[in-house]
């Protein structure tokens, strides 16, 4: 943010003993995140509807993209984000805002702002241009790729405006339990855990369907648990040029598991210690950004939340991992 001069609040929060994990949390990310590059993707959508407009000055980009964030990183609504902004120090110095001179965004302008990312896949553009800046950085190794799945739940009730369940959400059974919703797939660096690929599907949809759609060009091998046995054998992978060459990492089904040898249980045991690495954001978007739940109706708009939910877990762990080397240096 913009340097300004310091508040009353700004000086008497600074004399506090102890800094909150919300405003810690809040300070990486505001640190780590290329605001200038997210805004710039936003730029070209945000103004072309307004030229030549009369009436009030749109808010800036940034300050809108820093709101929604907040909301996607907090499980807020968009009435609850701005409600939250207002009670919270924290949140207000990483709006960077000064209420003696402006207000919080209404929850009528985030939503707007919300539609216009969603219309224009802009949640994809941002995770895209954040694994560019990992390429650029050298923070990705390349070579091989983890895959897995995980299911969100959805509304299962039909007291809504439109009396239904989302047409878009199946039932699927895990074990011996039934789940309502749609299944979130990721495909992760290897080497370092970032999330390169994000699909969204019904529930219903087995992940091998989509297993050519999280792997890349360049992989040599793809991990990946049991569920995906026979990946190698799809006609997506072995009609692809670059897909057919990868060598798939698959783990063993447990009553296959109990009859090897000893070497070849170590050799497994270690492949599950490559695979581990793809629970680690699965576990920063359903707990700390708390997305167990859908929060919209339709395939699409929560694909577009998933986009940015990953893109903030990959930056998330950059900074901890900074944080840590620093920290141990």
């Amino acid at each position: 943010m913009d340097s300004e001069q310091l508040s009353f609040t700004d000086v008497e929060y600074g004399n506090r003993r102890r800094v909150s994990r919300r405003e810690k949390f809040l300070e990486q990310m505001d640190a780590t995140i290329p605001w200038g590059r997210w805004v710039g993707l936003i730029e070209p959508h945000y103004f072309q509807d307004r030229p030549g407009k009369r009436g009030r000055k749109a808010t800036p980009i940034g300050t809108m993209l820093r709101m929604y964030l907040l909301q996607v990183w907090f499980n807020l609504s968009d009435e609850g984000v701005e409600e939250a902004i207002y009670d919270s120090y924290a949140m207000r110095k990483f709006m960077g805002l000064d209420f003696a001179v402006e207000q919080v965004p209404d929850a009528t302008t985030l939503l707007h702002f919300r539609h216009l990312l969603e219309e224009h896949h802009l949640g994809e553009k941002l995770f895209a241009a954040q694994n560019e800046v990992f390429e650029e950085r050298g923070w990705i190794m390349r070579g091989g790729s983890i895959v897995d799945a995980t299911i969100i739940a959805a509304p299962s009730s039909t007291k809504n405006a439109t009396g239904t369940r989302d047409p878009e959400m199946h039932q699927t059974k895990k074990g011996n339990q039934w789940y309502f919703g749609m299944k979130a797939h990721i495909g992760a660096d290897a080497g370092t855990g970032y999330v390169h690929s994000v699909t969204a599907t019904a529930a219903n949809v087995h992940d091998l369907d989509e297993a050519a759609n999280l792997v890349r060009d360049d992989d040599e091998v793809a991990y990946a648990d049991a569920g995906y046995q026979g990946a190698q054998k799809r006609p997506e992978i072995t009609g692809d040029e670059h897909r057919s060459k990868i060598h798939w990492r698959v783990a063993a089904r447990k009553g296959t598991l109990k009859t090897m040898h000893a070497h070849d249980r170590d050799v497994e045991s270690r492949q599950a210690g490559v695979r581990a690495k793809v629970e680690h954001p699965f576990l920063i978007v359903k707990r700390d950004f708390g997305f167990t739940k859908t929060r919209y109706r339709g395939i699409g708009k929560n694909l577009n939340h998933l986009h940015v939910l990953f893109a903030s877990a990959n930056w998330l762990m950059r900074a901890r991992a900074v944080a840590l080397t620093e920290a141990t240096a």
